[in-house]
């Protein structure tokens, strides 16, 4: 068996993988100060609890957006799973280009996110990650990364007309019943998840106009992906393990190489 871990702005996703088969996973905060030693300890516990012997635990690998714990979760595979991780980063072995002015500002997340997906639907495609950035991948008809676009994440935009506003309160976000909200709360929630919804629907159609290459597979994943998926038509996948699916595609694929 092998571990993947996805470590976003928010959260850390884990993940254990035997062959093609998901074992278990799981999520931790994000949290810049913690050491490798707490990290260790809280993930033998859940380990433990989810029936998964360390032992059996070969190998793994990191994709991170958060270059400030890469040493430290190095670490703690090092001295709790006893191997080092691959890393994704620069010389990984991906097969997918990169057709972007500079490869190396593409993020970890985003290069996993698009290998995942050319390898489960095919291309041309379009993969919207709903993360702590919404972030749209442009994959063309010859199966290359030719661009993007980084937006807000629902949950900061949230975040940011909360603390920047003296008295909107912090709401849930869902799909109030109607557009046109009655009170403090439903107007938040209709300005949160229709703006949003919007904003995917309008983006999407831009992109596929100039991508102009006929029928174009667009692939939502990430936390807020069903909800926005449930509104708009232009969504034909959702798909919350297409990170961790990637990492263990990339993961068998690099080890193979060796």
């Amino acid at each position: 068996m092998i571990i993947c871990l996805d470590v976003g702005n928010t959260n850390i996703k884990f993940a254990v993988y035997g062959g093609d088969e998901l074992k278990v996973s799981f999520r931790v905060a994000t949290d810049y100060k913690k050491t490798s030693d707490e990290y260790g300890g809280q993930l033998l516990g859940i380990l433990r609890n989810s029936g998964i012997c360390v032992s059996d635990i070969t190998g793994g690998i990191i994709s991170s957006v958060v270059p400030q714990l890469d040493y430290t979760l190095e670490r703690t595979c090092l001295t709790y799973l006893n191997f080092k991780p691959l890393m994704l980063a620069p010389g990984l072995k991906t097969g997918l280009n990169l057709k972007v002015d500079n490869a190396k500002e593409v993020g970890a997340d985003r290069v996993v996110n698009n290998v995942s997906a050319v390898r489960k639907y095919g291309y041309p495609l379009v993969v919207i990650d709903f993360g702590t950035a919404t972030t749209f991948n442009v994959i063309d008809k010859k199966g290359e990364f030719i661009g993007g676009v980084i937006a807000p994440g629902i949950k900061g935009s949230l975040d940011s007309l909360v603390n920047g506003t003296a008295k909107l309160p912090r709401v849930e976000i869902e799909r109030p019943a109607s557009i046109i909200a009655k009170n403090t709360v439903t107007n938040m929630q209709a300005g949160i998840f229709y703006g949003f919804a919007g904003l995917v629907e309008y983006i999407v159609r831009k992109i596929k106009k100039e991508m102009n290459c006929g029928e174009v597979t667009v692939v939502a994943t990430g936390g807020f992906s069903e909800v926005i998926a449930k509104e708009i038509s232009c969504i034909d996948k959702v798909d919350k393990l297409l990170t961790l699916d990637g990492l263990n595609y990339l993961y068998n694929l690099n080890k193979t190489e060796e």
